[in-house]
């Protein structure tokens, strides 16, 4: 998305600078305050709610995979078996911890969780991004974050993982022009993937190369990227609802109600 607007494929209401980082410190910052617009991880969002609205694009979610528990393989894991996590307000840490609520968590960004299994520092470590793709084949899966979502979800829905927000004291208008502008930035990304990708390897702004990068896309990076859909909208609802049915959360939050009323602009202008 951010390098379809870095390429000036799209023009915005408002210069936008880039800021790179793991998504827990993005989580940390948005609880902060830190940035006008962010990526969090969406199992964050009713804590900041109040200060950040959700934004309808750039979202990600599994569909028939997501996350993976790995461990060394033909190890016993304990009930109370150490793990590293990619961050304490990610998604996949709150399903991990709901369903192993014994397990030993440690925190570490995730380009490091692999390394830390294999050197046996922890028992077993979640794998997030592109790490599910391609890890040592000394290690195999325990468990895929994926099944654990829709056994607490009850049915098939999309594993809500990731989205943007916007910080509620940006006036209604901008914020609504800011969020369109996302939205088509996402959809021009999409359009033109394959040029997209092209240029990202010819700069070197990946860490992954070619294959890599295209079966990433395909994961986390395509047409249901652009705008939430209504099922989407469902699996949000139903996270936020077992976060609170296990004492994440306050009170239990529908998507729809934080997000942007685009509708505003209808009435002023009419």
């Amino acid at each position: 998305m951010y390098y379809a607007i870095k390429f000036g494929w799209i023009s915005t209401p408002a210069p936008f600078k880039n800021i790179a980082l793991d998504i827990e410190t993005l989580n940390e910052g948005a609880i902060a305050g830190t940035y006008d617009v962010t990526a969090i991880s969406f199992a964050l969002y009713p804590k900041i709610r109040d200060d950040f609205a959700l934004l309808r694009t750039a979202v990600s979610f599994g569909e028939g995979y997501g996350p993976k528990l790995i461990k060394l393989k033909g190890k016993r894991l304990r009930r109370n078996f150490k793990v590293a996590l990619s961050g304490r307000h990610t998604t996949n840490a709150m399903l991990f911890r709901i369903a192993y609520p014994e397990a030993r968590i440690v925190y570490k960004n995730f380009l490091d969780i692999e390394k830390a299994v294999l050197d046996g520092e922890v028992d077993a470590g979640v794998l997030i991004h592109e790490s599910i793709l391609d890890f040592d084949e000394r290690l195999e899966v325990e468990s895929e974050i994926w099944d654990i979502w829709q056994e607490l979800a009850g049915k098939t829905l999309p594993l809500p993982l990731g989205g943007m927000a916007l910080r509620r004291s940006i006036p209604l208008s901008r914020a609504i022009a800011i969020e369109k502008a996302l939205i088509q930035a996402v959809d021009v990304a999409h359009t033109h993937r394959g040029l997209l990708a092209k240029m990202l390897l010819e700069r070197n702004l990946v860490r992954i190369d070619a294959v890599a990068l295209d079966k990433y896309l395909d994961l986390y990076a395509n047409e249901t990227s652009i705008t939430m859909s209504d099922i989407q909208l469902e699996a949000l609802d139903r996270l936020f609802q077992i976060g609170y049915e296990h004492n994440f959360y306050e009170c239990p939050i529908r998507a729809e109600s934080f997000m942007i009323p685009h509708e505003y602009m209808d009435v002023r202008n009419s």
